[in-house]
């Protein structure tokens, strides 16, 4: 599995020009984009489309916050939740994941450490990614510098039917080969991707 967050490196036209790029490499990927962007990139690629982020809040009353409903609306077949530049506390992630279990929607845990994985792992998310936050953006890629404790995360989730992702600073198709080899079955990539928009 791989995963490919825009975050807000590009938008609009260039979040789809982006995506179309990303299809005629490897349409098996999955771009989580921004919620604006989820139905133009649904509508004119085959990828599957995730929500970078949604908020657990119910009923009419929520200006501004991104539902699940509403991103499922757009064709979005999944989301990320928790990633270190949007956290949200431990109950919440309970929630959303709950939230989106119930409308049949794919939830990605985003995580820092052990730790948090083994308190993420009860709400049995489809998968888990570890990603050490001082590594992200920094081309220094978590299956170097962080190996051990990647292969410790592929480990702790082993036989629990959550899968497991890391990323931060992957950068090349070694990168990619070295999660495997870590234990991992996919990575969450960005900037090496998505930041110059190529």
């Amino acid at each position: 599995m791989i995963i490919v967050n825009f975050k807000n490196y590009v938008v609009g036209k260039k979040s789809l020009a982006l995506a179309k790029k990303i299809e005629r490499i490897n349409n098996k990927v999955i771009v989580a984009v921004p919620s604006t962007d989820i139905s133009e990139i649904v509508k004119r690629t085959r990828l599957k489309v995730y929500a970078e982020h949604v908020d657990h809040f119910t009923g009419p009353k929520t200006t501004g916050y991104v539902i699940p409903e509403s991103v499922k609306s757009a064709g979005s077949k999944g989301m990320l939740i928790n990633h270190s530049e949007h956290k949200i506390s431990m109950r919440e992630i309970g929630l959303t994941v709950s939230r989106c279990k119930k409308l049949r929607m794919e939830t990605v845990v985003c995580v820092g450490g052990l730790s948090e994985a083994k308190k993420v792992m009860k709400f049995k998310p489809k998968a888990i990614a570890f990603e050490d936050p001082k590594l992200i953006s920094s081309g220094k890629s978590i299956t170097k510098y962080k190996a051990d404790d990647v292969k410790k995360f592929a480990l702790l989730l082993r036989g629990s039917g959550i899968l497991a992702l890391c990323g931060a600073g992957i950068s090349s198709k070694e990168d990619i080969k070295a999660s495997y080899d870590l234990g991992c079955k996919g990575v969450l990539v960005s900037s090496a991707v998505a930041r110059d928009g190529k």
